[in-house]
């Protein structure tokens, strides 16, 4: 057998895209690779609202926790991505991994509106990084 592919999400607070990515790689093709994730400032805990519109499309992403990148500090990585534009200022390039790229996905905390309205900004993330996964990842890391 093959050894799975490392690859690591990355936003400011761990809490909510990052999760969300960590969560469908790992429920969509956690054969072919092994996944994590991490903020820079990360949270005290995962969005319950993450945890909602994930919980829609099958997946439970309730057990998992925010972790620092210090967390992976030497850890050999295939590939690290930005999913937001800070953590792209504040690490472009992760040193332990073999490639660093960026895919920028609006914070759906800063959705305004009701709640309702909040709920479908992260469902635009979820759905945003749902897609951008299943192309880039479907047949091999992403070039």
């Amino acid at each position: 057998m093959t050894a799975r592919s490392r690859i690591l999400f990355i936003c400011t607070a761990n809490a909510a895209r990052s999760q969300m990515a960590e969560g469908y790689l790992r429920a969509k093709y956690g054969d072919r690779y092994e996944v994590f994730s991490a903020g820079f400032r990360p949270a005290g805990r995962v969005s319950s609202r993450a945890i909602d519109v994930m919980r829609e499309i099958g997946i439970d992403i309730s057990g998992q926790r925010p972790k620092p990148l210090e967390t992976f500090a030497g850890v050999p990585l295939d590939l690290a991505v930005t999913l937001c534009d800070n953590a792209r200022a504040v690490c472009p390039v992760v040193p332990s991994a073999k490639k660093t790229i960026h895919y920028s996905v609006p914070d759906p905390h800063l959705t305004p509106g009701t709640d309702a309205e909040i709920l479908d900004g992260y469902r635009r993330a979820r759905d945003a990084i749902r897609t951008w996964i299943d192309a880039h990842f479907a047949h091999g890391l992403p070039v």
